[in-house]
């Protein structure tokens, strides 16, 4: 096993614990030295993910989920375009959610992540997921009209009523071979508003601002409570979350890229290994090659 800066133990949620983030982190930690020791560790870091991707993928035994939820500007795409950008594409998909379509709507929630889940050998990136409805729903729970649900006594009931599915959901998943990791980039309110004035005063990064992005921001409590309940509730041994501090870029990519590598590290897999007779046969593959 190689060596890792970082202790997942720091980052990770318990299962019902009382978690406040106004009492979290959101800058760096001190496992790196500034932002230069950052992008050394991140580029270390890659290079073992790529050897990990490709012996989950040659094993063809397990697979990987990667689950990304924050705040809006937490860093979500830019974790995706630098902590991945070393896999290969064959091998790893990334999948937006936005807001639910009729069709989906016209499902359980958890039939919308189903058809995207990573088969054996594969990776799947979810930039935000079916937390979305345990989460933004729960802030605007008007968009619960559409969805035309069995009654429900109180909306407790029915939040508390989907940890249970996500929780058993979950389970099913790693059971079957799927690991499921996921993170909460935890942004501090002030580092969004510099992030979006970025946005608006940068030219280049005009299409990166949303106006209701404005409107969100002004419920941020909302939100904020939200996450400290559903992040406790679904947090589990086997798909745990982690709050990663996200108001420095750098450190947060350095350190969800080293905790996806080690965990992939910890499953021990290996190339497929060539049956003894098979095997022996490959020095009369080699000769007959060499003498074409």
């Amino acid at each position: 096993m190689k060596k890792h800066r970082f202790d997942p133990k720091k980052f990770r949620v318990k299962e019902g614990e009382t978690l406040k983030l106004s009492k979290i982190a959101t800058k760096a930690g001190d496992e790196l030295q500034g932002k230069s020791e950052g992008f050394e560790a991140l580029f270390k870091d890659l290079e073992q993910l790529q050897e990990a991707q490709d012996k989950l993928f040659a094993s063809g035994q397990r697979s990987l989920l990667v689950i990304l939820q924050g705040m809006d500007t937490s860093g979500k795409d830019g974790i995706i375009r630098h902590v991945f950008r070393g896999m290969n594409p064959q091998g790893c998909r990334v999948i937006g959610f936005k807001a639910p379509n009729s069709e989906e709507l016209g499902h359980h929630f958890l039939w919308r992540p189903m058809r995207f889940l990573p088969p054996k050998g594969l990776v799947s990136i979810f930039n935000r997921s079916y937390y979305e409805e345990v989460l933004v729903v729960r802030v605007h729970p008007k968009f619960l009209d559409a969805q035309n649900l069995m009654p429900y006594k109180k909306l407790s009931d029915l939040w508390k009523r989907r940890y249970e599915e996500i929780r058993m959901f979950e389970k099913t998943l790693v059971e079957s071979g799927t690991s499921v990791l996921k993170f909460y980039l935890h942004v501090s309110r002030d580092e969004q508003r510099k992030r979006l004035l970025e946005r608006l005063e940068t030219p280049d990064k005009h299409w990166k601002f949303n106006a209701g992005d404005l409107a969100e921001r002004k419920l941020w409590k909302e939100y904020e409570q939200a996450f400290e309940e559903a992040l406790p509730a679904t947090s589990t041994k086997q798909a745990p979350w982690y709050v990663i501090p996200a108001d420095d870029k750098w450190y947060a990519r350095a350190t969800v890229a080293d905790l996806i590598a080690a965990h992939l590290e910890s499953l021990d897999l290996e190339y497929p290994k060539v049956d003894s007779q098979e095997l022996a046969k490959y020095a009369g593959y080699i000769e007959e090659l060499k003498n074409e």
